[in-house]
């Protein structure tokens, strides 16, 4: 046998007129004399926020017994099939995101300008806002060397950072939750065409009418670079041919899905707010479009960072689909009223059952000789707890997947009131390659994640 050692680039990309598509990691990227040191290939961790705004019913989300083996709570049943990915952490406290004395009532703007900073963010209307960098933004500066876009930024709510919209706070507090510096809030995009574009760069140009003029000949990404993919599909070999199949028919129905929604945008869309550019009909074909487009970009390893905000603070989206018309702010000051705390449950269930969807369409793609769930480490969670006074200490907060070997699922962990929320963050990033020694208010790591 003779060893050359050569392999295909983990960054190659095939080309066509004005497009590129990443390939994800194949066989044939694996140098050979690397196959014969090691039966598997090197881990590459990825990192992932998924946030939803207003808390939780903590009655209904905090499983009744700890450690491992946990029977999962009412909001969590629909991770029930993925309990041995997740670890539970109860008792967190985002203690910066509390008002001191005299600052405005505003409870959510303090909360979105804390949640991934662990900074109390300067109290202002205006354009002199100030908070922290936010992990997500730590965590790219090194895992995003690699990679085509240093982190992903996606919402599932049309944002602005200008103006007012929480009392005494700017909207970049509510509207974002990432921080490239303590004055630099990245907004949120939630247009599933921009985010494709951003993905797969299909169009040279940035410009409105020449991204219209390119939907308008409906003609697919992978039309303009078929030629490419022909010939690199038949050096590969047969697991290599199965996955690159499986890979590009999954861009080509994300992208058709897109279309079909674009030719959806004139007709009249349910009573919830809509996002900017064509949008799925239903929320949740819009949040698994959105989920579908998050994986293709880990697949492909085009980002190995995403935040991902299926609701922002304030938000006032409504959700008929499940028998829940209530607008979600004004339904989060339940006031303790039983029916509205049920409605509430309801809500967090279908946003959990969101949350159950990204992580089986991590489990279910190859990377190396796992899958994404297998290296991802996914944090769940939202700012406060008590929504109905805008509490946000001992947290609804999870945390998903491997870490690329580093994390032991199956578990439900409490620690003492007062732990900080950032020793947690402190942990993962130092788990993901990322060593840190203070996020915020940090004051030390958890060693209990870990399955060594």
């Amino acid at each position: 046998m003779i060893i050359t050692g050569k392999a295909l680039s983990r960054r190659t990309v095939l080309r066509g007129i004005g497009a590129g598509v990443a390939l994800p990691l194949l066989d044939a990227m694996v140098p050979a004399h690397a196959a014969l040191r090691t039966t598997a290939a090197q881990p590459t961790p990825r990192f992932a926020v998924v946030y939803v705004p207003m808390g939780a019913v903590m009655e209904n989300w905090t499983p009744a017994t700890e450690g491992a083996g946990f029977a999962p709570s009412p909001i969590l049943s629909p991770l029930a099939a993925m309990r041995d990915r997740l670890i539970v952490v109860t008792g967190l406290d985002n203690q910066p995101a509390v008002a001191l004395p005299g600052e405005p009532a505003g409870g959510h703007g303090r909360i979105g300008g804390a949640f991934l900073t662990g900074v109390h963010a300067k109290p202002t209307e205006g354009v002199d806002f100030r908070a922290g960098v936010s992990i997500d933004q730590i965590a790219g500066a090194e895992l995003g060397r690699e990679t085509q876009l240093r982190t992903l930024e996606v919402g599932l709510e049309t944002t602005e950072l200008a103006g007012a919209c929480d009392v005494g706070y700017s909207c970049a507090y509510v509207n974002t939750l990432c921080w490239r510096t303590p004055t630099a809030p990245l907004p949120m995009e939630s247009d599933p065409r921009a985010v494709f574009e951003r993905l797969f760069g299909d169009s040279e140009s940035t410009d409105p009418a020449a991204r219209a003029a390119r939907r308008r000949r409906d003609r697919s990404l992978l039309d303009s670079v078929r030629e490419s993919v022909a010939d690199q599909r038949r050096d590969l070999g047969p697991r290599d041919r199965a996955r690159l199949d499986q890979y590009l028919d999954a861009i080509r129905d994300v992208e058709a899905r897109i279309q079909k929604a674009e030719a959806q945008g004139d007709r009249e869309l349910p009573v919830f707010e809509r996002p900017s550019g064509g949008a799925p009909e239903s929320f949740e074909a819009y949040a698994r479009l959105m989920i579908d487009l998050q994986v293709l970009a880990f697949e492909a390893d085009l980002t190995r960072v995403i935040t991902f905000m299926i609701g922002k603070e304030l938000s006032n989206r409504t959700f008929p689909e499940i028998g829940v018309p209530d607008q979600h702010h004004p339904l989060s000051h339940h006031q303790n009223n039983p029916e509205r705390l049920e409605k509430l449950t309801r809500v967090q269930m279908f946003q959990t059952g969101l949350l159950a969807y990204y992580l089986e369409r991590l489990a279910a793609t190859a990377d190396g000789d796992g899958s994404l769930l297998d290296q991802v480490t996914l944090l769940y969670g939202s700012g406060m707890s008590d929504s109905n006074l805008h509490i946000p200490l001992g947290l609804p907060i999870l945390v998903a997947g491997g870490g690329a070997g580093t994390l032991k699922g199956g578990r439900h962990l409490r620690y003492p009131a007062g732990t900080p929320l950032t020793n947690l963050y402190q942990t993962l990033l130092n788990k993901l390659g990322v060593p840190v020694e203070r996020i915020g208010d940090s004051t030390g790591t958890f060693r209990e994640l870990s399955s060594v």
